[in-house]
């Protein structure tokens, strides 16, 4: 497993499931021409490229090219990786007939490939040695989900953090597994409880 430090952006489920057995990393899924809009995820890709810059791993068909070009018009800030997929002909597994075009995507490409692509973009990766610990089930004992005034302390988190407000409890996850651990949020709740913005 490789650690890589920018979020990837993939068009479907079965890309981050691809992409995840192999790299360490916050994976935002576009779900193909939803990614038009879905205001909230745009938001977080943005969010991203200012941070810690996005890389964009669509499928090498028109539809990944739109999707790719769409991301790079809407991202005006930060940085943006482009990696690319070779046109390899075939079916997925997983499908009765292959593409429109008759091109394999992103879940379809061996691992090696997907790598070897990594590099070749000049992506820098490392050893993975986290672990992430935060669960929806975190919130909720921290208090950021499922009790009164839940919506408020996770509102003062995100922009304490200075994430995006509009974030879905998954998403929010997601991000802070790439921030902290579950004690350093345990601390930044704490510390926003301790200022008195919230009860």
């Amino acid at each position: 497993m490789i650690k890589i430090d920018e979020a990837i952006i993939v068009e479907g489920k079965y890309d981050k499931i691809k992409i995840s057995s192999v790299i360490d990393a916050v994976i935002i899924v576009t779900d193909g021409f939803r990614i038009f809009r879905n205001a909230e995820k745009l938001e977080l890709i943005r969010h991203y490229a200012r941070k810690t810059g996005v890389i964009i791993l669509t499928d090498s068909d028109s539809a990944g090219r739109k999707i790719r070009g769409y991301i790079k018009g809407a991202v005006q800030e930060g940085k943006i990786i482009n990696v690319y997929i070779p046109d390899v002909f075939g079916k997925e597994k997983r499908k009765e007939k292959p593409s429109a075009e008759g091109k394999l995507g992103v879940e379809g490409i061996d691992v090696k490939t997907i790598l070897s692509a990594f590099k070749n973009s000049g992506v820098n990766a490392s050893e993975s040695q986290k672990t992430p610990d935060i669960t929806k089930f975190t919130l909720y004992e921290l208090g950021l989900s499922g009790g009164n005034g839940s919506k408020k302390l996770r509102e003062k988190l995100q922009k304490y953090l200075a994430l995006p407000s509009l974030m879905s409890a998954d998403a929010l996850v997601e991000v802070l597994n790439t921030m902290t651990d579950s004690k350093g949020l345990a601390e930044y709740v704490a510390e926003i409880r301790e200022n008195g913005d919230v009860v």
